[in-house]
């Protein structure tokens, strides 16, 4: 006989009462009310508890109880499966995306300067924590990360959009793999099909011709020293700015003429070693007399122990009167094409510019033997410079071939 709200909000007696199908409800001695339902599985007996009523009420009971049920016609354990759902709950309850983002973050930080690392963790705080941050990673639907770099791009910055979404995607292949979750929603997530076509927009670089102008006003520069000599030695080693703000003294040999970077501070985590010019040589014992006690040879104006912050460069750059028509970053740019132009080898011009070979034996090959050359090369590119901050267009003979 199966049991009725009515008889259910009357039932005091301690006891098992039946509803059929196994469900019963189990009164205590102390008066407590306990749904229940026996049942047998591999020859043993076993029961599942579904609540208290009337917390639970009968046709919750009987709903879970039909569940059982179904679960025992197909072959399984109800009572295995209830724990299988439980610790699934557990498990998507700490694996948010936010926690599995910043162990991700953790995984990688061996691969990215300190620069990168923070700009990272700040595009995903900034845009993906806050709205999707708590939630757990198998919960979030690819729709809802689409709008989320949507937003991103509807402020104008595709390219970070663009960014973001890939490092969710990474976030999510990583979690696979460390079986943080089961499968990957995000796969089908691809950047040209969510996102808007973007036109690629190289950094302002500035033009041969506008040399004799810009060497001038720097070496007219009255702002901090530190950042007038960081803008002189990043043109003549034609290096990246993060690098030259974060070269160490220690990182040189000024009696060898040259400048070992680890591979740490490098984009492509391989040592890079940049000879020095004797105008690079220059700037660096100009350098000595301000910044020789310390660790960094940039370091900041007004914290000393931190190097030139990243928007140094730009900001007196444009306060030179280059604001959006050149960059730090561009004078790479400029050096490669003064170079090619004047006949100097393109490998030994990419070597020097720390550009990634992809072709293994080709990359074994830059590595033992164009030392020599770029030697030649940054000695002939200093020399340029000097002619062209006389106004001259010096045209030296091509010495790499």
């Amino acid at each position: 006989m199966k049991l009725t709200d009515a008889q259910l909000r009357n039932l005091t007696k301690p006891g098992k009462h039946a509803d059929g199908f196994g469900l019963y409800l189990e009164i205590t001695p102390s008066g407590g009310k306990y749904w229940r339902m026996k049942y047998r599985y591999g020859g043993k007996e076993k029961r599942l508890a579904f609540g208290v009523y009337p917390g639970v009420g009968l046709k919750d009971a009987r709903e879970q109880a039909a569940k059982a049920r179904g679960v025992l016609q197909g072959g399984g354990d109800p009572g295995a499966v209830r724990k299988a759902e439980k610790a699934k709950v557990v498990h998507e309850s700490v694996n948010t995306l936010e926690a599995v983002a910043r162990d991700w973050l953790k995984h990688q930080a061996a691969r990215w300067d300190k620069e990168t690392h923070g700009r990272i963790l700040a595009s995903l705080e900034a845009d993906i924590f806050k709205p999707l941050g708590s939630r757990p990673l198998a919960s979030i639907k690819p729709g809802e990360v689409m709008a989320a770099v949507k937003k991103i791009e509807a402020r104008g910055a595709g390219d970070q959009a663009g960014r973001v979404l890939q490092r969710v995607k990474a976030v999510y292949r990583w979690a696979v793999v460390h079986e943080r979750i089961e499968t990957n929603p995000m796969l089908d997530l691809v950047p040209s099909e969510v996102l808007k076509p973007r036109t690629v927009q190289h950094r302002a670089a500035m033009s041969d011709k506008e040399l004799p102008a810009y060497l001038a006003k720097l070496e007219a520069y009255e702002g901090d020293p530190n950042t007038k000599h960081g803008l002189q030695f990043l043109m003549l080693t034609a290096t990246r700015p993060g690098e030259t703000r974060g070269a160490l003294w220690a990182e040189f040999d000024l009696d060898a003429a040259v400048w070992v970077i680890p591979a740490a501070r490098m984009k492509m985590r391989a040592e890079h070693r940049v000879p020095l010019s004797t105008q690079a040589l220059e700037v660096l014992r100009s350098m000595q007399a301000i910044s020789g006690g310390g660790a960094l040879v940039f370091p900041s104006p007004f914290y000393p122990s931190k190097p030139l912050s990243e928007n140094t460069f730009n900001s007196a750059l444009a306060r030179m009167g280059y604001k959006n028509t050149a960059t730090a970053h561009g004078f790479r740019a400029l050096f490669s094409t003064v170079a090619n132009e004047n006949g100097w080898k393109p490998d030994v011009i990419e070597r020097q510019l720390a550009h990634k070979e992809q072709n293994e034996i080709r990359a074994a090959y830059h590595r033992s033997a164009y030392m020599n050359d770029r030697e030649r090369l940054l000695q002939w590119w200093g020399d340029y410079l000097d002619g062209r901050k006389a106004g001259n267009v010096l045209q030296l003979p091509q010495r790499a071939a």
